[in-house]
């Protein structure tokens, strides 16, 4: 879970003049960001391989 401090940060380091959406967005990519870190420390990761099939699946 992102915390106030990291969501403070970050829009700290965004322009002074920016839009609503653009904050919203960079939130949306550290909570992303955030949730890919957590998984990827639990083993929640794919291989290379699975993730060639999942791609290959798409392409159809």
């Amino acid at each position: 879970m992102i915390t106030k401090k990291q969501v403070i940060n970050s829009i700290n380091s965004l322009p002074d003049s920016v839009s609503v959406d653009d904050i919203i967005d960079n939130i949306i990519l550290l909570a992303k960001i955030d949730i890919g870190l957590e998984q990827s420390a639990n083993g929640q990761v794919l291989t290379e391989e699975e993730l060639d099939k999942k791609l290959s699946k798409w392409e159809e």
